[in-house]
């Protein structure tokens, strides 16, 4: 049976409240994993619709979702709703994290204790320099931002707050997480999403796997699981990889073959397979086929529906 939760607002009470349905046959852990990875998922292969890595999660969705019977499987999608309106008109909290340490979820097997918001919050006040940013912004329209242990995401979604207070658009930057805890990762990932932040997470060793990307664009190692969010396969940041790759080549070349210094010998970035354009469709696509359009709320939250 799920554990009630200590400190709460009201949506965390209603997410609790379905949630418990989910825990009479099975252990509030496996329920909360498995519901956080489905959710994951589901964002995931909304944008990226082929290749061996969306088999692969859909493959391990299904596999999820036969563990439940039709009326439990009719639970998932009101505990998303639930997150996606919190976030919509709360965008500053870590809406899962709370929800986690208020479960004792972080307690099952690994001591997790996430920061709490407000401490999040005021070191993204006392680090994010507007004028630093804006520099960055101007020289190459994007700036970097990583947590290499990010949990459930509350300091990136705090910068995410930040930099919007300070008249800065969350929009020029790539949000980037890394933790050990495959959970931990992908509640990170979710959150982000859904507030419309562009970037990725990675789940690996930070110590021994560590994002190595050059200028923080992804290069996929085969010891990280990444995970691209939704706006990251957006024209504006296909674009800016794309002429990131071509920089790369350029400067290659002059360097007699020789690839920029973001790891020895190590290969240009790997990224996402950003959606064909109109010019390449010989066709239009299936409505059955078409991902749901991607709409953002006054509060730079992203929705899926």
């Amino acid at each position: 049976m799920a554990k009630t939760v200590q400190m709460r607002n009201p949506a965390q009470m209603e997410f609790q409240k379905v949630f418990q349905q989910l825990c009479y046959t099975k252990s509030s852990w496996q329920v909360w994993t498995d519901f956080i990875f489905i959710t994951a998922a589901a964002i995931s292969n909304s944008c990226d619709q082929s290749g061996p890595v969306h088999d692969e999660r859909e493959k391990a969705y299904m596999s999820v979702i036969k563990r439940y019977t039709k009326n439990e499987v009719a639970l998932f999608p009101k505990l998303f709703a639930i997150i996606v309106e919190a976030l919509e008109q709360e965008p500053e909290q870590d809406f899962l994290g709370e929800l986690f340490m208020g479960l004792e979820l972080g307690n099952h097997w690994k001591g997790q204790f996430f920061t709490p918001y407000c401490v999040c919050k005021m070191m993204a006040e006392v680090t994010v320099d507007s004028n630093v940013m804006a520099d960055g912004i101007q020289k190459r329209g994007w700036i970097g931002i990583n947590d290499p242990a990010c949990g459930a995401g509350a300091t990136l979604i705090a910068t995410r707050n930040v930099m919007l207070q300070k008249k800065l658009s969350p929009y020029n930057a790539l949000f980037v997480g890394q933790d050990i805890d495959r959970t931990a990762a992908l509640m990170c990932y979710i959150q982000l999403s859904l507030l419309g932040c562009a970037g990725y997470v990675v789940v690996a060793d930070t110590i021994r796997y560590p994002v190595t990307g050059e200028l923080l664009l992804p290069c996929i190692n085969e010891h990280q699981e990444l995970w691209a969010m939704p706006m990251l396969y957006s024209d504006v940041w296909a674009g800016r990889i794309l002429w990131h790759r071509m920089d790369l080549l350029v400067q290659s070349a002059f360097r007699g073959n020789a690839l920029p210094e973001n790891g020895e010998n190590t290969p240009p970035p790997e990224l996402p397979p950003a959606p064909p354009s109109n010019d390449e469709k010989e066709e239009p696509a299936k409505a059955a086929d078409t991902p749901p359009a991607l709409n953002e709320t006054k509060n730079g939250q992203l929705t899926l529906f």
